[in-house]
């Protein structure tokens, strides 16, 4: 799944060009790149499909080289999980009834690849045994209101007793509820990876999101054939707005969760990256050639232009310079950043 936008990490990330399609950690490779590079360990690339905008179609390509121009899915508008998921399950049903398909978020961090391709394979194996949607859980290791959370019950699936049976899901909590979460102990964070038969997914969508298997049950005689793009550019615009979480997870009751732990993060905010990025003596993190701090610690500093650089006395903020913005946010508030670029969207009406 690549169509979001990434506005909390605003002013790089842009509608222009998102976070996926960003360099993020400069490491030498996107985010999108590096999710690619990942699957290509689990599947044939010919069996990797991007979902995107199809605004984004061209930065897929010029990333994706290795990718097939037809394996890129373009949604005409933006309308959540659910009907991305739909597009791209109902498709592959199409052409193979049989196959077993995960749902990966394209701009997520896994520091522990080989753990992450371990865990794969074994929800793949359960699939064979036990035909149910499943979902990853990452063990938490601190109380982040940035994520959402899926509590999981005492009743474990009998090929593999490590497997809980979802109880429910939580988006997002205050900081009160995530401690709770964290005390209790049997809470997972969601990391939004989903793993199913396409068999299950598409008698799921009958099920409980029937508007939308009305809608893409009608492509069969258009997936996969030169008016499939046609197709999807005359419905894709009728689906509703609606999460798969909220749409099917959170009604079915043949969900469960694989508790693992391979290094990931979402990077949903400036403040998650900050984890994962070098620092100095005071805990600043300075992605810029010519930036010199003084008296400060603790802040994310991003500067893409040679520009000369100087603070001092800044502490806990985030300072994002580019050719087109400037941000100076506390980190504490990281979440209003989207507000903000709402309110400028608003501005330019």
């Amino acid at each position: 799944m690549a169509g979001g936008v990434g506005s909390r990490f605003w002013p790089i990330s842009t509608e222009e060009t998102p976070k996926q399609f960003l360099d993020i950690l400069s490491v030498g490779e996107t985010l999108i790149q590096q999710t690619f590079r990942r699957l290509q360990k689990i599947c044939f690339t010919e069996n990797i499909f991007i979902v995107t905008n199809k605004d984004y179609k061209a930065l897929c390509i010029s990333q994706l080289s290795q990718l097939d121009e037809k394996n890129i899915l373009c949604e005409p508008v933006m309308r959540n999980t659910a009907p991305c998921i739909a597009y791209a399950a109902y498709k592959i049903f199409n052409l193979d009834k049989d196959a077993k398909l995960i749902i990966a978020p394209s701009d997520h961090l896994i520091l522990n690849e080989d753990e992450f391709v371990s865990t794969v394979n074994n929800v793949f194996d359960l699939i064979n045994k036990k035909d149910c949607l499943y979902t990853l859980g990452i063990t938490p290791s601190r109380p982040d209101t940035g994520y959402g959370y899926i509590q999981y019950s005492d009743e474990v699936l009998l090929e593999s007793k490590s497997v809980k049976k979802v109880k429910t899901f939580t988006e997002k909590p205050n900081l009160e509820l995530a401690l709770q979460f964290i005390d209790s102990g049997d809470f997972l964070w969601n990391a939004g990876i989903f793993m199913f038969s396409a068999n299950a997914i598409v008698r799921s969508f009958k099920k409980y999101l029937s508007d939308l298997n009305d809608i893409f049950s009608k492509g069969d005689d258009y997936f996969n054939t030169a008016k499939e793009a046609e197709f999807i550019e005359k419905v894709f615009p009728t689906c509703k707005n609606i999460s798969i979480d909220y749409g099917i997870f959170e009604k079915s009751n043949n969900v469960y969760v694989y508790p693992c732990d391979f290094g990931w993060s979402d990077l949903g905010t400036w403040g998650s990256l900050y984890s994962f990025l070098e620092k100095d003596d005071n805990q600043n993190t300075i992605q810029g050639d010519n930036v010199n701090l003084y008296d400060s610690s603790s802040n994310i500093i991003r500067v893409e232009s040679d520009k000369q650089i100087i603070i001092q006395g800044l502490n806990n903020f985030i300072v994002v310079d580019t050719k087109n913005a400037l941000l100076i946010c506390k980190k504490d508030d990281e979440q209003k950043i989207k507000e903000f670029v709402n309110d400028i969207k608003k501005q330019k009406l």
